[in-house]
């Protein structure tokens, strides 16, 4: 590598990564390539992330650990027999998949000692980012999750990794009293798949699943089969959902360590009872459906209605109604210790941002007038002719319309660590530079009151599982920054997106709804909205009963009506994820630390535009 190149080290990772990956799945035909989306494998092509520039060990690890488990997936499993014996429902398929990908990991485990010690980390990672140290019951964690690491427990020995033990403490009594001898029985079969797929399944109905689910043959668009190895049994949507908003994608963190339990985050219901698929076939006219654009805007022939169950239990919430003075105060110190080394970057960004906007504001004469203030620097006319006339000028202002921006940050699960930090020292050093340039910001953020459903999917369950309940969980928006607060009165409120517990899960399109509206009923003349996400809409409790695309359908449709129709100009960011397959106006970010300057150039090119409207936007047609 040449010295004082930048790329050099990356690049070497990157070519060691993928001759290992190629070498443990005895493939030389497997092609590798590094995106910012989650690791994944089809066919022939793995993906993997994209690790930080400066190579920090503990990415490195994740990434070699998520690169072995699709490597030994490809080598040692055979998808049309895993296919062939997939039970029929969400809960039955999660712990299938969650247990076979245990298997292939162990038998790579048990003769490299370094692809276990990858594992391990990228297992650590899956583990810490679910937030499993922080589970109070054990019914707040899928019981795939602590099936898979009680079965690599009894396959390998290897004790469950530090963040997952508690929760798995919690889940074992149960879980030992129901499959404890097939537990023992698994170790035995681990180079055979098809005996192993027997044991598997005779734990899943010793563990309380309707016969039914055992015999019952799998849904066509429940599972993908063998077109993706990575990922057998995830419910895909549309050709162009690429599997993320499928039913078994987790709970919106499926950025992090994902390969290594494949899908086993699906929703569940701790067996009771098969979920029915529906499509939000409720009354459109009935009360608690949430906004959607107008019916005249649409295709009739091909109109999709979006509904909630219930909409009782949403909130809309101030930051600091969600968390005491002291402990607000706390978070915020530190929220700035964590990016104290980006201050001075995104200090140097928001100047130059500042810089511009004033620009745009400077103020400008009309000379040569018979009234207003006199032009000295014209003086010289009426002393070399006397009869010329005295010259007055006058200020005017350019034409810089009041503006209003709203910054609507993505508080799934996924975004937690340096995503949210970063995303919440952005919005604080952009609300401090807009204000001073006479721009009002407002900071809202998204997310749910609870995992798997809350009071809504327990209100869904009384009602006797109705089919096609539509939005199935509550909503949580949070108010971090109104519009008319002045900066300094809500600069703690931002260390709130550091609490743990906060983040969740997340529904796009109805926080893209509430966002939008709150603008509308501004009376600034332009009114800019900018989301700041870092994947699809994913909510395991609405995907495990309505179709795998149901929530990004509603998001499409939410974003095409506001960038068609709406005054409102929409801008997105995507941290590590591709949002410009959502919006016309997107940008994509590999590294966290690149979206305040992402952000403040977005926003200088969406005020130095002549006409006010994003290039692109549709007219209304009467």
């Amino acid at each position: 590598m040449a010295k004082g190149s930048n790329d050099g080290p990356i690049e070497e990772f990157r070519r060691v990564t993928a001759a290992a990956m190629r070498a443990i799945a005895r493939n030389a035909e497997l092609s590798v390539t590094f995106t910012p989306d989650p690791a994944s494998l089809h066919g022939d092509e793995a993906r993997l992330p994209l690790p930080s520039r400066d190579l920090p060990y503990e990415e490195v690890c994740v990434v070699r650990g998520e690169s072995d488990s699709l490597a030994l997936r490809q080598r040692y499993h055979d998808p049309a027999l895993h296919t062939e014996r997939m039970p029929a429902t969400a809960d039955a398929q999660a712990l299938y998949n969650a247990v076979e990908q245990v298997r292939v990991e162990s038998i790579g485990a048990e003769h490299m000692a370094g692809v276990a010690n990858n594992l391990d980390a990228a297992l650590e990672d899956h583990c810490r980012t679910k937030g499993f140290a922080r589970v109070t019951e054990r019914d707040q964690v899928p019981i795939a999750e602590a099936v898979g690491l009680l079965a690599r427990e009894a396959i390998t020995g290897r004790q469950p990794p530090p963040s997952a033990r508690q929760m798995v403490d919690m889940w074992r009594p149960f879980i030992e009293s129901k499959v404890g001898p097939v537990l023992s029985e698994l170790e035995k079969n681990i180079h055979d798949q098809a005996h192993f797929q027997e044991v598997v399944r005779k734990m899943i109905s010793d563990l309380g699943f309707a016969d039914d689910e055992m015999n019952a043959s799998p849904e066509t668009d429940e599972a993908d089969g063998e077109n993706q190895d990575s990922a057998d049994g995830e419910q895909s949507g549309e050709g162009d959902t690429e599997g993320e908003a499928a039913a078994t994608d987790g709970d919106g963190e499926q950025q992090d360590g994902d390969e290594q339990f494949e899908d086993a985050d699906a929703p569940t219901e701790d067996g009771d009872g098969e979920l029915q698929p529906g499509a939000g076939d409720e009354d459109p006219d009935a009360p608690g459906r949430p906004w959607r654009p107008p019916d005249n805007t649409h295709n009739q022939a091909n109109q999709f209605v979006y509904s909630a169950f219930v909409t009782e239990f949403d909130e809309v919430v101030e930051a600091d109604e969600l968390c005491d003075h002291d402990e607000l105060g706390r978070l915020r110190q530190q929220l700035d210790q964590q990016i104290g080394h980006l201050q001075s970057v995104i200090s140097r960004l928001a100047n130059r941002l500042q810089r511009r906007l004033m620009a745009k504001q400077t103020r400008s004469w009309d000379f040569d007038l018979e009234e207003g203030l006199l032009d000295t620097g014209r003086l010289s006319r009426v002393v070399t002719n006397p009869t010329h006339p005295l010259s007055f000028k006058q200020e005017k202002d350019t034409n810089f319309r009041d503006t209003v921006v709203s910054l609507l940050i993505d508080n799934s699960g996924s975004m937690r660590g340096r995503p949210i930090s970063v995303a919440a020292m952005s919005a604080d050093i952009l609300a401090r530079t807009l204000e001073r340039c006479g721009v009002k910001v407002e900071i809202l953020g998204f997310t749910t009151r609870a995992w798997k459903g809350g009071q809504s999917r327990e209100k869904w369950l009384a009602a006797g599982k109705p089919s096609g309940p539509g939005r199935l969980n509550d909503l949580r928006h949070i108010v971090y920054k109104s519009a008319d607060a002045p900066w300094r009165r809500a600069r703690k409120n931002l260390g709130l997106m550091l609490r743990e517990g906060l983040l969740k899960e997340n529904i796009d399109g109805e926080a893209l709804i509430w966002a939008h509206e709150r603008l509308l009923a501004r009376s600034e003349q332009r009114r800019i909205l900018v989301i700041i996400s870092d994947g699809a809409p994913v909510d395991d409790s609405t995907l495990s009963v309505n179709a795998g695309n149901y929530l990004e359908r509603h998001l499409r449709q939410v974003i095409e009506y506001i960038e068609t129709y709406s005054p409102v100009e929409l801008l997105a960011i995507g941290i590590g994820h591709d949002v410009t397959r959502y919006y016309r106006r997107a940008v994509t970010i590999v590294d966290a630390e690149q979206l305040g300057g992402t952000v403040m150039d977005q926003l200088a090119e969406l005020f130095e535009e002549e006409d006010g409207q994003p290039h692109g936007r549709k007219r209304r047609v009467a």
